[in-house]
């Protein structure tokens, strides 16, 4: 796989020089050479100002600041500006606007005001960028090409006339026969039966639930037609520049856009984070391995991250001092290859006016801020010749499936308690805790270098999984699962013969109906004996458990299924397949996954006291970095592997055992 900036750590952030006069700008460049900026992203929301007529294009600002980037020796992440189209179009083609399930149709006055299905949004941006690419194929300040913005994310789904006709053509390419749809649909349920294609419609407000398996292809549906729009971008870019690197920012927990069918499209993934201040170290930490695993290990880029507080919280606080250089370090940590921010100058007017920058509205470099920005970029610049090259090698894998997130909260449904992407940290919670690698990766992933597969609430099982995670556990594999898994196929049509479903073999259990809790309701999960002794609490979910070849580890301690098994542990060829029938406090969870991974033969990268992060990034010659994170509030005492080790960021040596403060970071090389 191509490595894209081998040499570097990428540094900068949103540049918005058009809210400025030039004379700003060339103050800007004097304060990013202070700061270590290499990159920034530009033009992300200049449509309007590129085109402020229809077909009358006006590039000679752009001009002047991709020249100045190139003067100063800046790399530009060239955004194609077509996140929000001008008001003109609004009003020239209002049928770009996109409309609410419940048929109202927004108006522009902020940002993202365009449905992905309509013919004249895409080609007006098909234009836009047509323009873009051929006026800057060869300039030398383009780097990197930055598709629209954040897609879906104010828009993930539109049901307009244009969505419907999308939606019917893109059923007719799924399924090719109505009666397919009519089957796969199980539309003889309430009489729903179709006849003829114009009367298929989205999902729109109904008297009643909308029918499940149409709610979930329209999932499927939105997430191919914000793709789409990527799409017809990419195909102009790939022409116009083969060479030059395409990315776009997603987001993270963010279930319209499915990251590991869209990291396919992408040469570079990247995404924003802006963790909430309640966000724990391990929260913060899952979605790079998300980002890592979708481009199978390939290092990503942190493209937004707020230097301090953000403006969209109910409230807003700043970051506390060592926080900004904490999230940093963790970023390349785990794997990231960038770290940019939103944004590099505070705006003046605007919906984001208070969102925090890197020049602040005070404006000069003695903010405390961009003090910390620039530390920051000076250790980045230090490490990037040792670190830029490695990578993280893991062995346990966690799936994650956008189809089992889009069907398992299907509403109303069992409980409206269930949060997949809850269920996914959970498990994640218990791996970071022990400095234990993992890579979060499809379902469609190749599982052959892994020793353990985790799999939180694997409720649709689509062609083809089924076996591949039998084949894993026979050869020796470790795998685990949860309640409400292997329950649906992939039309959402339950799987017969009692639960999990296509799951039940490999796990050797059967379940004879599942337990929905409500916020009031609790149960106990009880284990009498070995390390994992104890009885601890269980909430949202339980199930009637029976063995099929398994053996009980734990039982329900309550209810009308106490005494029947809440996990189980099953043999299946060489390897064993382990259930989990209940959601239990994360104190049991992170019990069981440390007895599994050892018996799995998964070490963790450190033994560290509780607090404290380590990872491991390796290059290709055997060369080791470790990343040790002192994410508490506390001094604490790391006792480091056998032998001899260099700090990267101050060039002293260390081995045996080292005192960190509170919020420190050590980068050692082996």
């Amino acid at each position: 796989m191509q490595q894209y900036f081998p040499d570097r750590i990428l540094y900068g952030g949103d540049y918005n020089p058009e809210q400025w006069s030039e004379e700003t700008w060339r103050e800007d460049m004097r304060l990013m050479k202070l700061a270590h900026v290499n990159m920034v992203s530009i033009n992300i929301f200049s449509w309007t100002l590129l085109e402020p007529e229809p077909h009358k294009y006006h590039f000679e600002q752009l001009d002047r600041i991709m020249d100045m980037l190139a003067e100063h020796g800046i790399y530009a992440d060239l955004a194609t500006a077509t996140a929000s189209p001008p008001t003109w179009m609004s009003r020239l083609y209002p049928s770009i606007l996109p409309v609410t399930q419940q048929g109202v149709r927004m108006s522009h006055g902020s940002r993202q005001h365009y449905c992905p299905n309509s013919p004249d949004y895409r080609r007006k941006a098909g234009a836009l960028v047509e323009q873009i690419a051929t006026r800057y194929a060869k300039h030398p300040a383009l780097k990197m090409w930055h598709l629209n913005n954040e897609y879906g994310c104010h828009t993930g789904a539109c049901y307009c006339e244009n969505c419907a006709a999308a939606f019917r053509k893109w059923l007719q390419e799924r399924y090719q026969t109505l009666d397919k749809v009519n089957q796969a649909w199980g539309t003889t349920f309430w009489s729903q039966r179709y006849y003829e294609w114009e009367d298929v419609l989205p999902p729109r407000a109904t008297p009643a639930q909308t029918n499940p398996t149409q709610t979930l292809d329209y999932w499927r549906f939105m997430n191919d037609s914000l793709r789409g729009c990527y799409e017809l971008e990419e195909e102009i870019l790939r022409r116009a520049t083969p060479s030059i690197p395409l990315t776009t920012n997603l987001m993270v927990a963010f279930k319209p856009v499915d990251v590991f069918d869209w990291a396919k499209h992408m040469d570079i993934i990247s995404f924003d984070m802006y963790p909430a201040p309640h966000d724990g170290a391990a929260q913060v930490a899952m979605p790079h391995d998300i980002m890592r695993g979708a481009k199978g290990g390939q290092p990503h880029i942190v493209m937004e991250m707020s230097p301090s507080q953000v403006n969209w919280q109910p409230q807003n606080p700043h970051k506390r001092p060592g926080q900004l250089r904490m999230h940093i370090m963790q970023s390349i940590a785990h794997g990231a290859n960038g770290a940019l921010f939103f944004q590099w100058r505070q705006s003046m007017a605007g919906a984001e006016k208070y969102h925090s920058a890197v020049v602040s509205h005070e404006g000069s470099e003695q903010n405390r801020i961009f003090k910390q920005v620039a530390q920051a970029g000076a250790e980045l610049a230090k490490l990037a010749p040792q670190v830029a090259n490695t990578r993280i090698h893991a062995k346990v894998a966690l799936l994650m499936d956008w189809q089992s997130w889009w069907s398992s909260e299907y509403q109303p449904g069992p409980s409206n308690q269930l949060r997949y992407y809850e269920q996914i940290l959970t498990y994640y919670k218990a791996l970071y805790a022990r400095n234990i690698a993992v890579d979060i990766v499809s379902p469609e992933a190749e599982l052959g270098e892994y020793k353990l597969v985790i799999a939180p609430l694997l409720h649709m099982i689509m062609p083809g999984v089924e076996q591949k995670l039998k084949g894993f556990v026979e050869q020796g594999g470790t795998f685990l699962t949860t309640f409400f898994s292997g329950i649906v196929d992939q039309n959402e049509h339950v799987i017969p013969g009692g639960y999990p479903g296509a799951l039940r073999e490999l796990l050797g259990i059967y379940v004879e109906e599942f337990d929905p809790l409500t916020p009031q309701m609790s149960n106990e999960v009880v284990i009498e004996e070995g390390e994992l002794r104890g009885r601890y609490a269980a909430t949202k979910w339980g199930e009637l458990v029976h063995l099929k070849g398994a053996q009980a580890l734990a039982r329900f301690g309550q209810d009308y299924y106490a005494q029947h098994p809440a996990i189980t542990e099953h043999s299946y060829g060489q390897g064993k397949a382990y259930y989990v029938a209940t959601h239990p406090e994360q104190r049991l969870v992170d019990t069981l996954i440390k007895q599994i991974c050892a018996q799995a033969g998964v070490e963790p990268v450190l033994d560290t006291p509780e607090g404290v992060e380590v990872t491991l990034r390796e290059g290709k010659h055997g060369e080791k970095v470790y990343f040790v994170l002192n994410q508490s509030k506390e001094r604490q005492q790391i006792t480091l592997p056998e032998g001899s080790y260099t700090s990267l960021l101050d060039e002293r040596k260390v081995q045996g055992t080292v005192e960190m403060g509170p919020l420190d970071v050590l980068v050692l090389k082996k």
